[in-house]
């Protein structure tokens, strides 16, 4: 049975990579204040709807309750409250199968004449923020006066503009309207413009950031997809190792040295000849009296009993009767 820990390990590094998927939960109306009997509609916005996201909240009255269970109306990963009342106020989120959760949203459900609207999600720093204070019937663009943290900022006609916000400017916000009454008060959160990331830079592997933060998420996504590849590389090199070489290979590799050889020696035919050349040796030499045709028809002193040129050849000085080559 082959052994599964590579695969195994594999297996672990990539659930280990994987990062939860996320959700952000919004409102419509944008707002955290409503009237009563005003309907509102939740969605959690998923980056992976098989996560099977869910909107809970907390309330006076209850904790971690499900959409669908005594409130609101579930439709997958949104939830719609057709008619709010006061003992709808509280805190909502997105939860998933696994536990992940996303953002947090407070919604104030008054049974009051005003209401003021302001932003529900936190305010990036540097934008401008408008709130506006209304009554319930109309007309609502009436003369206001608004107030953060229990004091006067300003009074105008039915909305206030906060230009360039900062952390100065967070902080519990209500208006008043004369003859129709005060709003509830409601957070705004001022959150910060996210950080221009450091160029890179080569460190080793006890490099860290100066304000000792995690690295970020694309410096994880690229060890884990090193150790990936390392792995992958180590299943392939196993595999190929594995194979057992039998005969055959073996006279395969002999078959391919041969012929490797032998292209070496055609390639090279000057070095082959000079080395045939240099390996004759001239074992005898003697005089044409004594050298016997090898057809049968001998030489007699300088008579020639056969008359075929090819047993009886012309006259020559010497000739080679043997060569014997000495082995190289």
């Amino acid at each position: 049975m082959e052994d599964s820990s590579p695969r195994r390990l594999l297996w672990l590094i990539l659930s280990l990579c994987c990062v939860s998927a996320k959700a952000g939960l919004t409102v419509s109306p944008s707002s955290s204040q409503f009237f009563q009997e005003d309907s509102v509609s939740l969605s959690c916005e998923e980056d992976d709807s098989s996560a099977g996201w869910r909107l809970r909240r907390n309330t006076t009255r209850e904790t971690r309750t499900q959409c669908g269970a005594g409130w609101g109306k579930s439709a997958g990963s949104s939830c719609s409250i057709g008619f709010t009342f006061p003992g709808d106020s509280g805190v909502y989120w997105c939860e998933s199968r696994e536990g992940a959760t996303s953002n947090s949203i407070s919604i104030t459900v008054t049974g009051g004449a005003v209401i003021l609207q302001s932003p529900v999600l936190p305010v990036m720093e540097g934008h401008d923020v408008t709130l506006h204070c209304k009554t319930k019937t109309p007309p609502s663009n009436l003369p206001a006066a608004f107030y953060k943290d229990g004091s006067l900022i300003t009074e105008t006609t039915g909305h206030m503009t906060i230009h360039h916000v900062d952390k100065s400017d967070e902080g519990l916000y209500s208006c008043d309207i004369r003859g129709h009454g005060e709003s509830p008060p409601s957070w705004i959160t001022v959150t910060g413009n996210p950080p221009t990331p450091p160029p890179p830079t080569l460190c080793g592997s006890g490099c860290s950031s100066p304000s000792g933060e995690s690295p970020p998420l694309t410096v994880l996504w690229s060890v884990c997809g090193l150790i990936v590849l390392v792995v992958l590389v180590l299943l392939v090199r196993r595999r190929f190792l594995r194979k057992p070489t039998g005969p055959e290979e073996e006279a395969g590799l002999d078959d391919i040295t041969d012929d490797i050889t032998s292209s070496h020696h055609l390639q090279n035919p000057s070095r082959q000849i000079g080395e045939t050349d240099a390996a004759a040796v001239y074992a005898a030499v003697r005089r044409k009296a004594d050298v016997r045709g090898t057809t049968g028809s001998a030489h007699r002193g300088h008579e020639c009993l056969s008359h075929d040129p090819c047993v009886c050849p012309p006259d020559a000085g010497i000739v080679y009767s043997s060569l014997r080559f000495s082995p190289v």
